[in-house]
């Protein structure tokens, strides 16, 4: 089983436009509301992909009671979410149709109480014992601590589960420290980190600080990974406009299916690329192109930077 965390879950609403202008009014052509949030969209890709998927996090008030009634119409999901006082947030994503661009409001999400954090963490570690592979993705909501994924992923080595961290800022640093087995920042947040333009050098830096594998994204330009088996690059056979949203998680899920696999290097950045294209060809968060998906596995570049050292 492939455990999801989503501390931050969402009710995800998307609008489309034809085209996004500031200080205007704008007719919507098409309008989506769907349970979200990064951890949440990684679990419909492994469901969609026939994976056993576990969604836990946290979900409170009517917009939790809503998100958890999407979740249980998905075939493949089982809901673990835990209830809490405060209600959960939305976040909205207008496309823009003329360019693709995704213009997104996050909102900050409900306040957790520390009884409510702790019986969050026991109910992981009765969780993760029957997981192979575990994600934690995204932001944390008000109240929890920063070193909230430092402990899980703590809690997901013990149980003798592999990790993929899917954060950034405090949560991201505080977390390497307890050595998870993939982080995936992006480009930008990895240079926020690191303060290193330089994307070989920031993931380096990552894995200096305790992350084993280091995969990041940089949007149409593909994947960059730092691994124990060497530096590689993937990158698509051709850019795809869409919305570009969802891509991150897509690329998450693959990562969790290639560690639940054992698949190695190459094949899990050939599907992370193509599955990520396949989520910018779809409308909304967290669903996949087939298509694309088939067409671009067996077409996506990955080229050898630097060999593993030698120990």
């Amino acid at each position: 089983m492939i455990l999801t965390v989503t501390l931050n879950a969402a009710l995800d609403v998307t609008y489309g436009v034809d085209s996004l202008r500031p200080r205007t009014s704008h007719r919507v052509g098409a309008a989506h509301r769907r349970a979200g949030g990064k951890g949440v969209n990684v679990a419909r890709v492994l469901a969609a992909l026939g994976h056993d998927v576990t969604v836990t996090g946290l979900a409170g008030g009517p917009t939790g009671a809503l998100l958890r009634e999407d979740l249980r119409a998905v075939a493949g999901l089982c809901d673990e979410l835990v209830p809490v006082a405060g209600e959960s947030r939305q976040t909205v994503t207008v496309v823009s149709g003329d360019d693709g661009d995704a213009t997104v409001f996050n909102e900050q999400g409900p306040k957790v109480s520390s009884q409510e954090w702790r019986a969050f963490a026991d109910r992981f570690g009765v969780l993760v014992r029957e997981a192979s592979v575990v994600t934690l993705c995204g932001s944390l909501p008000p109240g929890l601590p920063s070193d909230a994924y430092a402990r899980l992923v703590r809690t997901a080595v013990r149980a003798g589960a592999l990790t993929v961290l899917d954060t950034s800022g405090p949560p991201l640093l505080d977390a390497l420290g307890a050595g998870p087995d993939v982080v995936k920042p992006n480009a930008a947040e990895l240079a926020a980190a690191t303060g290193r333009a330089d994307a070989a050098e920031g993931a380096a830096r990552l894995r200096a600080l305790g992350a084993r594998s280091v995969v990041v994204s940089s949007g149409p330009d593909g994947l960059l990974a730092d691994t124990p088996d060497g530096r590689l690059r993937a990158a698509p056979p051709e850019r795809l406009a869409g919305n570009p949203t969802g891509a991150g998680d897509a690329c998450v899920a693959a990562l969790a299916a290639g560690l639940a696999g054992g698949a190695d290097w190459p094949a899990v950045l050939r599907e992370a690329v193509a599955l990520s294209a396949a989520a910018v060809a779809r409308p909304v968060a967290g669903d996949v192109d087939a298509g694309v998906h088939r067409r671009f596995r067996t077409a996506v570049i990955v080229e050898e930077l630097h060999a593993p050292q030698s120990h």
